[in-house]
């Protein structure tokens, strides 16, 4: 895909933006926040090369642009590299993260770029050897990161860095951004932490720490060239509206205005990556398929709505009562419902779930008091 390209249009009551299959989850890590409670062995039930190329080729089929091979560790799968050539074979968008274990090597990351990887990310979630060690749970985990930076840039693979933000890590923000900004990526993916799996041990963070964290995280994504793409904290999305507003850029399309352009991002590798003007949520331009292929609206939001070993992925997506009720804002409950940004934003449907058991229910992170019911912001934004 040409540089020059805009993304493909989406609809999201048709198709996922995003599908991120989880092909294994085995790793030699052990890392604090996982949703997976990885472990080292692979599961003997996980799906098939065949099942897998059929998942890829299905998801392609319906219109979705971008996919990611994730896991654990995707590098425990010796057909990893198989799978990648057969997504980009079906014309996607192909990502992969591969674990910062002895399995990340030089000759690993020249082979995801002879496959034809897209893209390739790695976590780095302080800016501190001693402090991501802790974090990951294995000593080197740190320096091992640095090193598969350099390989990227040596192979010229478009790299991604991969932040966790919780009560631990939240204090770091500021100095992780320097980081971030000396390593020559063309991606930073903020995950603003659900307390799942290993995470519910972690500590969560405040609606006011949240608004802080997004000033840091404006302030970044106005100055660089990489893309910043918040996840699981969609709230952003109206601290951005409202902050832009408040510069003197309309945010009400019904008004004759435009979309912030903050919020219609979508430069990056292929101009198919970044904030759009409706946002990616759970079940709404976004799916997730675990290692024995139960589809989740997320990977945080653990409530399966088939599986692709007996029905396709797109007949999930589109006709699941679960997925039909997470792309409908009129459905959400509480100051969610009410809010005038529920269409640019509509809360993290993985957070709401984790913390009181309604995926439907408020954000328990976000702070806002909405405006008056029906003052909606953006409501006829481009889909």
């Amino acid at each position: 895909m040409s540089s020059g390209m805009r993304p493909p249009a989406v609809d999201f009551d048709r198709a996922p933006f995003l599908v991120i299959w989880e092909t294994t989850q085995a790793c030699d890590l052990a890392c604090r926040h996982c949703r997976a409670s990885a472990q080292p062995h692979r599961h003997p039930d996980e799906l098939t090369t065949e099942e897998g190329e059929r998942l890829i080729s299905e998801t392609a089929a319906m219109g979705t642009p971008v996919f990611i091979l994730s896991g654990g560790d995707p590098a425990k799968r010796p057909d990893l590299f198989h799978l990648i050539r057969h997504g980009k074979e079906k014309g996607l968008r192909v990502g992969t993260i591969p674990a910062a274990t002895e399995a990340l090597t030089p000759d690993l990351v020249r082979q995801l770029k002879e496959t034809g990887l897209d893209q390739m990310a790695v976590s780095l979630d302080f800016p501190r050897a001693d402090l991501h060690d802790t974090f990951r749970g294995v000593e080197g985990a740190f320096a091992k990161t640095m090193e598969a930076i350099e390989w990227a840039h040596r192979a010229e693979l478009p790299l991604q860095i991969n932040t966790t933000l919780c009560g631990r890590s939240a204090p770091y923000l500021a100095e992780m951004a320097e980081l971030v900004e000396r390593l020559g990526i063309v991606f930073w993916e903020v995950f603003f932490l659900v307390p799942v799996g290993r995470g519910t041990d972690l500590g969560g963070l405040t609606p006011e720490q949240c608004e802080d964290l997004f000033e840091i995280l404006y302030r970044v994504q106005k100055r660089s060239s990489f893309i910043v793409k918040i996840t699981e904290g969609q709230h952003y999305r109206r601290y951005v509206a409202q902050h832009e507003a408040e510069a003197g850029r309309p945010r009400r399309a019904e008004q004759g205005g435009a979309m912030p352009k903050m919020l219609q991002r979508s430069e990056g590798p292929g101009h198919t990556v970044g904030l759009a003007p409706r946002g990616v949520n759970a079940g709404s331009g976004f799916a997730f398929v675990s290692h024995t292929g139960e589809v989740f609206p997320s990977g945080f939001l653990p409530i399966s709505a088939g599986n692709v070993r007996q029905q396709g992925i797109a007949e999930i997506y589109r006709d699941s009562a679960l997925f039909r009720s997470l792309r409908e804002p009129s459905a959400l409950l509480g100051r969610c419902g009410r809010c005038e940004y529920r269409r640019i934003c509509g809360g993290s449907r993985s957070r709401a779930y984790a913390l009181t058991g309604n995926f439907l229910a408020t954000d328990p992170w976000c702070g806002y008091e909405p405006a008056a019911q029906g003052d909606e912001a953006s409501s006829s934004a481009p889909q």
